[in-house]
C-alpha cells in the first residue's frame, strides 16, 4: 500500500513590478497565513506564486525570465508546482499557456480566490486590511483604488486592471489602523490614479477627505501621495498637505511628456500651459513641496523638437525628483496603430540626456540643504551607514540619507532629526542632532 506523503507545501511568493504588485503579494500571504498556510516571500518553498508584471517590454521579459527559471526548477524536482498571477497573466494568459505550458495553472489580477482555491485555502471576505507586509516594518504600501478609466495611448494598464475601483473610506481606514498596531509609521497611498480616488463611489474627487480621515490614525506619522494624474487634480488636497503635518511634502505626479502634440497624440487631456500653470500652483501652496515626475521619450513621432521642447522645460522646472524611460510600442494600446518610429539607439540617447540634466539639477537643490536640519526616518542598516529618508523622499526611487553606523547609533524603524553635512546628486550625508 502506498503511503501519502506528510510533506507540508511551503509557498514562496515570487513579486515583480510595481508597489500595487507588492501590495498585492502581500494581501494574498495575509489570506494564506490566515487558513493555516507556510507562506514566505521570495525564499525557498516546494510551490511558487509569481506575481507578475507586464507594463513595458523590460518588466515582461524579466517577468517571462522569472517562470522560465521556476518551470526549471520543476523539471529538476527542486519546486512541486508553479502558479503564475498579475498582470502578464492577465494580459496574456492564452498565449503563456501555449508557450509554457509546464507551469501549473495562470491566474489574472482578478482571480485571487481562485488561485487561493487551487493553494488549499478559502477568500476570507471578513480580512480587510489582513496582509503579511514584506517592507521594512516602518512603512507600507496602501492602495486605495484598483483599475483606470483614463484613455492615455501608450499605457496597458486599464487592459490589465480593469476600470478605476475606490476602497470605501471606512475600509481603508480599518487597514490603517491595522498597520498602524503593527507598528508601521508612514503610509504610502497607491493607486493607478489616486486623482479619480471617489468619484466612482462618492460622485466627487474625494482623495482630501480620506487624507483627513487618515491623519487621526493613532501612531501614523507620515502620509505620501503616489500616481496623481495631473487632469483634474483635486485643488483641496494641497490645502490639506500645507495644514496636516503628517501628510508629506511630497508628491508622484507621472506627466510623462510637455510637448503639445505629444501630449495630444498621447491623449492625456492637457497641454504645456496647463500642466505649468498646475505645478506653479503646487508651489505656491506649498512651497517646500517636492514634486517626482516620470517622463517617456522616443514616443512615436516625437521629433527632436518635440524632445528639445522637453528638455527646456525640465531645465525651467527643476523637479526634485525624477525618471525618464524610452517608450514600450504595446499591443492593444491606442498608440500602437502608430509607427514606433524613434530607433532604439535615438530614445536611449534622449533618456540619458534628460538623466544627465536631473542629475546636475539633482545636485545643486542638494547642495542647499548643506547644514540644514532635517527629520528623517532610519529605514535600514547597510554595510557601515543607517539608511534614512526626509519626508521629501519615497523609499527605492529618491534620494537617501547615510549616516555613519561606526560613530552613532540609530535604531531601525525609529525617526530621528539629523543635519546635513555633506551632498551628492543623489545621497546627503548627515549627522544626528
Amino acid at each position: 500500500m502506498r503511503t501519502k506523503s506528510l510533506k507540508k507545501n511551503k509557498i514562496n511568493v515570487v513579486t515583480l513590478g510595481c508597489s500595487k504588485n507588492v501590495y498585492d503579494s502581500e494581501i494574498l500571504m495575509g489570506q494564506l497565513k490566515a487558513n493555516g498556510k507556510d507562506v514566505v516571500h521570495e525564499d525557498e518553498g516546494n510551490v511558487v506564486v509569481i506575481n507578475t508584471c507586464g507594463f513595458i517590454d523590460n518588466a515582461k521579459e524579466e517577468s517571462v525570465n522569472t517562470i522560465l527559471n521556476f518551470v526549471q526548477k520543476k523539471k529538476e524536482g527542486l519546486v512541486d508546482k508553479v502558479f503564475v498571477t498579475g498582470c502578464l497573466s492577465e494580459r496574456y494568459k492564452p498565449d503563456l499557456q501555449k508557450e509554457i505550458p509546464a507551469v501549473d495553472q495562470y491566474f489574472g489580477t482578478t482571480e485571487l480566490p481562485g488561485l487561493l482555491k487551487v493553494l488549499g485555502a478559502d477568500y476570507k471576505h471578513e480580512l480587510i486590511g489582513e496582509r503579511l507586509t514584506t517592507t521594512p516594518k516602518n512603512y507600507a504600501y496602501l492602495k486605495i483604488a484598483e483599475g483606470c478609466d483614463r484613455p492615455c495611448s501608450f499605457c496597458a494598464i486599464p487592459l490589465m486592471r480593469g476600470k478605476h475601483k475606490s476602497t470605501p473610506i471606512e475600509e481603508i481606514v480599518i487597514e490603517a489602523n491595522k498597520l498602524a498596531a503593527k507598528g508601521v509609521k508612514e503610509l504610502i497611498l497607491i493607486a493607478q490614479d489616486l486623482t479619480y480616488y471617489g468619484l466612482d463611489i462618492y460622485k466627487k474627487r474625494n482623495l482630501a477627505e480620506l487624507l483627513q480621515t487618515l491623519v487621526k490614525v493613532e501612531g501614523i506619522e507620515w502620509i505620501r501621495l503616489h500616481y496623481a494624474f495631473p487632469t483634474g487634480f483635486p485643488m483641496d488636497v494641497l490645502e490639506v498637505m500645507r495644514n496636516e503635518p503628517k501628510i508629506c511634502n511630497y508628491i508622484d505626479i507621472p506627466l510623462q511628456h510637455i510637448s503639445d502634440a505629444i501630449l495630444k497624440s498621447m491623449k492625456r487631456g492637457t497641454t504645456q500651459v496647463k500642466t505649468t500653470k498646475l505645478l506653479k500652483e503646487f508651489r505656491r501652496a506649498v512651497p517646500d513641496m517636492a514634486i517626482r515626475t516620470t517622463l517617456i521619450v522616443g514616443y512615436p513621432g516625437e521629433t527632436e523638437s518635440d524632445f528639445q521642447t522637453l528638455k527646456t522645460w525640465v531645465e525651467e522646472m527643476r523637479f526634485e525628483r525624477l525618471g525618464c524611460f524610452t517608450y514600450s510600442h504595446e499591443e492593444n494600446t491606442g498608440a500602437f496603430a502608430l509607427e514606433d518610429d524613434v530607433p532604439q539607439e535615438i530614445k536611449q540617447q534622449r533618456a540619458n540626456q534628460i538623466m544627465e540634466l536631473q542629475s546636475q539639477i539633482s545636485w545643486e537643490l542638494n547642495q542647499e540643504k548643506i547644514g540644514k536640519e532635517f527629520k528623517v526616518v532610519v529605514d535600514r542598516k547597510e554595510g557601515t551607514n543607517f539608511i534614512g529618508r526626509t519626508e521629501f523622499d519615497s523609499p527605492d526611487v529618491d534620494n537617501e540619507v547615510l549616516i555613519d553606523a561606526s560613530k552613532f547609533y540609530l535604531k531601525t524603524g525609529d525617526f530621528a532629526t539629523v543635519k546635513i553635512t555633506a551632498a551628492a546628486d543623489y545621497d546627503l550625508y548627515a549627522e544626528p542632532v
